[in-house]
């Protein structure tokens, strides 16, 4: 049986899934240092926080959530669906920055 701060620590890789790098995404970290991640479905405010602070070595000052609802696609005649997906906003406190490029 694996230790329960271990596992902990596991689960913080799981609920970031990845960064959600878009127009929209890098307007928004350029204005407002808040950066955009695809999350686990089932993951909330506070484990987001704990995840990004301990995987970027940032503090994090607010989390906000969205939902992206599924989106419905056809193929020919088969009608299916985009899965559902789980958005998170960070914005980073006064001071720290995350940089996905590279190239500072």
């Amino acid at each position: 049986m694996m230790n329960t701060a271990l596992t902990q620590r596991l689960r913080r890789f799981k609920i970031i899934v990845r960064p959600h790098l878009s127009e929209k995404s890098t307007k928004i970290a350029d204005r407002y240092r808040q950066f955009v991640f695809k999350v686990s479905k089932n993951a909330s405010k506070s484990e987001i926080k704990h995840a990004v602070e301990s995987l970027f070595n940032v503090k994090v000052n607010a989390v906000q959530l969205l939902n992206v609802k599924p989106k419905l696609r056809r193929f020919k005649q088969i009608e299916g669906y985009r899965k559902a997906w789980k958005k998170a906003y960070v914005s980073l406190k006064e001071g720290f920055d995350i940089d996905f490029t590279g190239t500072k």
